[in-house]
């Protein structure tokens, strides 16, 4: 199984649109001609209302993916897509990959966007549209029109979406606001806001290549640290909050070169106990693509004295292995398995320094990547996280019931971290981070292990 499985599973509700042309362009002529240097003809909102249940019509947003996911950028009044709207965004085609053409022809399968439809392209700053019109124009496709999103905010009655918690994830542009001492949306309760940076090793490593400005190292040994890389116990973590400064009340941005190690090291400050954590959504490659510089100076930890709390406050996030056993009993419970098909059927183990393969009976396949180190399958090409619609119809696709208690895994916590947050950046509460993995369960010969496609 693979993400190619789910690319032709039907998104949700495609708006339809009619159009008029612009001033020198009349209302019958050709549609399909071949555009003119993005001689893009133009509809209004009302046009937009009043044909939204025409299939043979699209709607994009070329927009950077938070502003899909909530966030008002681009001086919009209200941020999220207009309804039923796919993402294209104008920032994939910026990304530096060999397999690029690869990706995004496969997404554009996947969203729909066929060269037979009518496509609307929306963006809010006149340039996203271009980019991605420039490019579907170069692939054949003709049938392009576009649409100012920022006409639609406008009016409160007309539908948006945004992902319930899509604060948890954060635009290059809200942390930059933060570093200039403004107050963006959803910081107006911040006491205390602190930028660290997570990746593996010492500064001399990555920390010292680049992060962004103010942000603090850590080293993600400190919180899982060698020989096995599992979960520091309870002691080790509070010390480790202390010797960081950090207290419950702190609004904690995630920021670094890797979005996995981020996600792994925000998901332990939740459980510590932390009550505002977020991460950087696309990592240290966003906040370069949106124009700002990396700083290498090295910025130094501010020890504490009081946390505020016992250590773990939120000892529900994280399940370890004796809770796994017993849930796993339960109907109203699903391990989803976010490991590559091959580690999930027991072809390999996906580790160089663990050799067991296989999985926990039970576990259902619930999608990742190609390796133990990538997780494409949620993620978009520039390592944003992909759309809510996109990541429900692959749990659909292996029958995850998301009324359950979703607690997902992975080999050691790190793609499952990732994971979790973007379930509850979607909405999806009732959720935990069983943290220890396939490593940590197969490491004990008395736990059940099984191999080969589940029947």
């Amino acid at each position: 199984m693979s993400i190619k499985h789910i690319k032709n599973i039907a998104l949700s509700a495609v708006l339809v649109l009619s159009i008029t042309a612009l001033s020198a362009c009349s209302k019958d002529e050709d549609k399909s001609e071949p555009l003119a240097e993005l001689d893009l003809k133009t509809i209004t909102t009302e046009e937009l209302q009043s044909n939204l249940e025409d299939d043979s019509w699209i709607v994009v947003d070329t927009r950077q993916n938070d502003a899909y996911n909530g966030w008002s950028l681009d001086n919009v009044e209200r941020g999220g897509h207009i309804e039923g709207a796919v993402d294209f965004s104008a920032n994939w085609l910026d990304v530096d990959s060999d397999k690029k053409d690869e990706v995004l022809d496969e997404a554009l399968k996947t969203k729909g966007i066929d060269s037979n439809k009518n496509i609307v392209l929306y963006d809010a700053n006149g340039e996203d549209v271009k980019s991605v019109a420039n490019y579907l124009n170069e692939k054949g496709y003709n049938k392009l029109y576009t649409y100012d999103v920022s006409e639609w905010a406008k009016d409160e009655k007309l539908p948006m979406v945004s992902y319930k918690n899509y604060k948890m994830i954060v635009p290059p542009q809200v942390v930059r606001e933060v570093l200039d001492g403004k107050t963006p949306e959803t910081f107006e309760n911040a006491k205390n806001i602190k930028i660290v940076e997570a990746s593996w090793g010492e500064e001399s490593e990555a920390y010292s290549k680049g992060h962004v400005p103010t942000s603090v190292h850590i080293n993600t040994d400190t919180v899982e640290p060698p020989p096995n890389w599992m979960l520091a116990n309870d002691k080790d973590l509070a010390k480790f909050a202390l010797d960081y400064g950090f207290t419950k009340d702190d609004t904690v941005i995630v920021t670094g070169p890797d979005t996995m190690a981020s996600y792994r090291v925000a998901v332990i400050l939740r459980y510590i106990g932390i009550s505002d954590v977020r991460v950087l959504n696309g990592g240290n490659d966003a906040w370069v693509s949106a124009g700002y510089e990396l700083e290498t100076k090295s910025n130094q930890k501010t020890p504490g004295d009081n946390f505020g709390a016992t250590i773990p406050s939120n000892s529900d996030l994280i399940d370890t292995i004796p809770e796994i056993k017993e849930a796993l009993d339960d109907p109203k419970f699903t391990l989803v398995d976010n490991r590559s098909w091959k580690e999930y059927i027991g072809k390999e183990s996906g580790y160089s320094y663990h050799d067991k393969a296989g999985r926990i009976p039970g576990a259902v396949y619930g999608y990742a990547g190609t390796s133990s180190v990538t997780l494409e399958d949620y993620r978009n090409i520039d390592n944003t996280m992909r759309n809510a619609d996109e990541i429900k119809a692959l749990w659909d696709s292996s029958k995850i019931d998301t009324n359950n208690h979703l607690s997902f895994m992975c080999g050691s916590g790190w793609r499952a971290a990732e994971v979790l947050t973007y379930a509850n950046v979607m909405g999806f509460e009732n959720t935990s981070l069983y943290s220890d993995g396939w490593i940590g369960w197969s490491s004990d010969t008395s736990n059940p292990t099984e191999t080969g496609e589940p029947k």
